[in-house]
């Protein structure tokens, strides 16, 4: 599982001229499912999402996590983030789990971190989706299990 995490002032999803999921401060994050995550991996993921610190404290440090800063968590699924791009020039998607596993994963990385008191809005699995987001420092950072 990859989660690829923005500190976004902004961001939203649109499906089909639709928003689908939008938030203000807080956390972008793009999300791999891959073949061999597992619910518990999926809870971990989440936990550490819901508290990592990369949001800055009143000395500008690193110090708070998406709640402490009052901010909010868009889930996006990415699965080309599970992409094995070492060999060639087409990348390969033999590490992504298959549809069904990697939507149940996914929703259910959105309700763990919800569990965890944080605000949650989602994309919408395995559509074609314009993400918008304005990125805030730039701050992302890449997390994996």
């Amino acid at each position: 599982m990859k989660a690829l995490l923005q500190r976004v002032s902004h961001a939203n999803v649109v499906v089909d001229g639709q928003t689908v999921g939008e938030i203000g401060s807080g956390i972008l994050v793009f999300i791999a499912i891959e073949h061999q995550d597992t619910p518990q991996m999926v809870k971990r993921m989440a936990d550490k999402i819901s508290k990592y610190r990369m949001f800055s404290d009143e000395n500008g440090k690193m110090n708070l996590n998406v709640a402490q800063a009052g901010g909010e968590v868009l889930v996006v699924s990415q699965f080309t983030l599970a992409a094995d791009t070492n060999k060639g020039l087409r990348p390969s998607f033999s590490r992504s789990a298959d549809p069904a596993l990697g939507e149940t994963l996914y929703l259910q990385l959105a309700d763990e971190i919800a569990a965890n008191g944080v605000g949650v809005a989602k994309g919408q699995f395995a559509a074609d989706m314009k993400v918008s987001l304005l990125n805030d420092g730039p701050v992302t950072f890449m997390l994996e299990m």
